[in-house]
Order: structure tokens, then C-alpha cells, then sequence
């Protein structure tokens, strides 16, 4: 799983409850254990329970799958099947391209459908001044009126948090800002800003933050890689999850160069 996924899944885990409510309509309780125990072995990203004991799956997608609807139903059914109970179902689209994909199925005596919601029509100033700081960290991928204030604004949140949970939630923020190529910017930023600038120069926190920066690095070369020669292969995956940043920035810039995948990596 990639660090986009685990990171969204953290954030909305943790204090996303707002975002959560925006997308869903409803109030979660508790979330359950989204391993289902068949041969396939499908692992669901969130499966969480209402006050009302209403199911809730919510699977993030930071690509248009075109099987998505089929994928949806797949989930449904074995969750069905494991619950006695069909879930309310939720995708959200966090990618940089526009959405492209249908929330519903149309088949002789099958017809089904289910919630596809792009996180860019969420209001991204709304998300960042909610209690929770989840919702602020969620903000970067929203809605927002002003980009780089908004950025500000978020920065802002963290830094008023406590010193224990800055480095955490910052890292937290770079690996977001990928899916919008805004860490950089992000890095600037915190540079003008004494009490996270202290954290680029901390030697532990430091390590988080450049972490975060790697991962969203990896995430764009994925990107810009299949988008130019179709889905990676696994050992491509390994090669990429095993490079330094600067060699992923040197692949990135011989993308458009090479005339194959294994002239790239190989």
C-alpha cells in the first residue's frame, strides 16, 4: 500500500471527523477490522459503524479506475457476507486528474450505485478551522479560494498544536501535499515560520519530514511513469519504494527521455 493511502487512512482514523461527515452524511461510532476472510483475501481501506449499527465503507482512490464500480460491489458483497448487512458506500477521489469515473453499475437485472465524491469540491477554509486536525490536514486536498494562504492558514493549525505532535502531523501534511505537487512550496513556507522551521533542523523530526518529502517524490515518479508506459509492474513498485530522493528526482527527469520502463529503471 502506498504512503498516500496509509497517510489518508491515518489522518481520517485519528480527528477527520468533519471531513468524514461531509462525505458520508453520518456519525461514526467505531471502526472495524477491514481484513475479509475469503481466498482473495480483498483488504477494504475503512469499514466503520454508526450509533445505529449502520455500516460504512469508505474507499480512497488517488486514480480513475474504470473497474471502480465493479470493485465497489465486490466490497459490498463480501462485506455482506461476512456483516448480514450491505454497507453505505463512499469513494473519495483524491488525484491531481480530473475525475473520471462512474458510481454506478447497469447490468440485465442488476442495478447499483454508490456515493463518488472528489475531496476538490469540499470547502478547503471550512475543513481548516475545524476542531479536529484531521480536517485541517484533510484541507490541503480541498477547496480552496486562495492556495498558498490556505497553506498558511494550515501551517498555522500545526504550529499551535502540541510541540509532541508537530513533526507527526507536518509529515503527515508533505506526504498529502504530493497528490497536488505542493511540498515544495510547503518546505518555503515553513521556512518563514521559526517554531516548524526548528523542526526541518531537529534531527528526528527532520528524518520525518524528509521521509514525507521522499514518499510524495516516489508518488509523482509512479505517476508520471504509468501515465507514459502503462501500470507498474511489481519489481518496478520494489524499485522505486528502494530508491534515495535523489535518485527518484533524477528518474523523474529522464521520464519523457527513455523510450521504456526498463530503460528507466533498469
Amino acid at each position: 500500500m502506498n504512503e498516500y493511502d496509509t497517510t489518508l487512512k491515518e489522518v481520517l482514523l485519528d480527528s477527520a471527523g468533519l471531513t468524514l461527515r461531509r462525505l458520508t452524511g453520518l456519525e461514526i461510532r467505531s471502526w472495524r477490522n477491514v481484513e475479509l476472510p475469503k481466498v482473495t483475501n480483498p483488504r477494504i481501506d475503512l469499514l466503520g459503524e454508526t450509533g445505529i449499527g449502520d455500516l460504512v465503507h469508505i474507499e480512497l482512490q488517488s486514480t480513475n479506475d474504470p473497474k471502480m464500480p465493479v470493485r465497489m460491489l465486490a466490497y459490498g458483497l463480501r462485506i455482506l457476507e461476512q456483516y448480514d448487512r450491505f454497507p453505505v458506500q463512499v469513494v473519495l477521489y483524491v488525484g491531481a486528474a480530473p475525475l473520471r469515473m462512474r458510481n454506478r453499475l447497469r447490468l440485465p437485472g442488476l442495478s447499483f450505485e454508490y456515493r463518488l465524491i472528489d475531496i476538490r469540491t469540499l470547502d478547503g477554509p471550512q475543513l481548516c478551522e475545524s476542531p479536529a486536525i484531521g480536517d485541517t490536514i484533510m484541507s490541503v486536498l480541498a477547496r480552496w479560494p486562495n492556495r498558498r494562504e490556505g497553506i498558511r492558514r494550515i501551517l498555522r493549525r500545526i504550529a499551535d498544536q502540541e510541540p509532541a505532535r508537530r513533526g507527526k502531523l507536518l509529515a503527515q501534511l508533505l506526504i498529502l501535499a504530493g497528490l497536488r505537487k505542493l511540498d515544495r512550496v510547503i518546505e518555503r513556507e515553513v521556512k518563514q515560520m521559526p517554531l516548524l522551521n526548528d523542526i526541518l533542523e531537529h534531527e528526528v523530526l527532520g528524518r520525518e519530514f524528509k521521509r514525507g518529502k521522499l514518499e510524495g517524490e516516489r508518488e509523482l515518479l509512479r505517476r508520471q511513469a504509468a501515465k507514459r508506459f502503462g501500470p507498474l509492474p511489481s519489481w518496478a513498485e520494489e524499485f522505486i519504494a528502494s530508491r534515495s530522493l535523489q535518485q527518484i528526482e533524477e528518474l523523474a527527469d529522464r521520464v519523457l527521455e527513455v523510450s521504456s520502463l526498463d530503460n528507466l529503471l533498469r
